[in-house]
């Protein structure tokens, strides 16, 4: 592999702020989605790959694990943090934890396919969350249980989720069955003076 600070231009003094605004700069140059229908999509698609494996490559060396190692990940994320994160999506962590749910879904969308692992899939979900899409949430978030078992912030996400929507089901058979409101008594006033005429 080539060296991973060339890659991305930067010093190996860079700090970590310069290496991820290098990396983000990059990708954003050569996302494959830039050169859809064009002769050179191959070559970016190459070099966003090139840029991606560099870049996990620096976060390994700047955790302790050097070129080469597969163990386990050590960022903590902070307020969604266990000890198991990903560092690719530390960045997206950082996003949601600070309201930029907008930033932390466009870095998810543009996540290569790869990459989208059990912890995209948790990522994602909460992303969905923030935005109301509770469903779609849920479903993400039993794919990354599924993929990963064994991580309890995946299973109490799921959780929250489960009992939300199980509440939610709940209020609509109430609503069903419950009587009728003022809508529900003007629709059918509107209805009898229809047939009326």
């Amino acid at each position: 592999m080539k060296d991973p600070y060339k890659v991305l231009g930067i010093s190996p003094h860079a700090t970590n702020e310069e290496v991820k605004s290098a990396y983000r700069e990059l990708a954003k140059k050569y996302h494959p989605d830039n050169y859809a229908n064009s002769p050179i999509a191959d070559v970016a698609e190459e070099k966003m790959k090139e840029i991606n494996e560099a870049y996990d490559e620096i976060l390994k060396i700047r955790a302790g694990k050097g070129e080469g190692s597969h163990s386990g990940n050590t960022y903590n994320g902070g307020s969604y943090g266990s000890s198991n994160n990903d560092p690719y999506f530390a960045e997206v962590r950082q996003n949601i934890n600070n309201g930029r749910i907008k930033d932390a879904e466009s870095f998810l969308n543009s996540t290569p396919s790869e990459k989208r692992n059990a912890e995209w899939c948790f990522l994602m979900a909460c992303v969905l969350t923030k935005k109301g899409y509770y469903f779609d949430a849920l479903r993400l978030a039993d794919t990354a249980c599924n993929m990963a078992p064994e991580n309890r912030e995946f299973a109490a996400l799921r959780d929250n989720l489960r009992r939300q929507s199980d509440g939610y089901g709940r209020q609509q058979q109430q609503n069903v069955g419950g009587g009728c409101n003022m809508c529900d008594i003007c629709a059918m006033l509107y209805c009898l003076d229809c047939m009326c005429r």
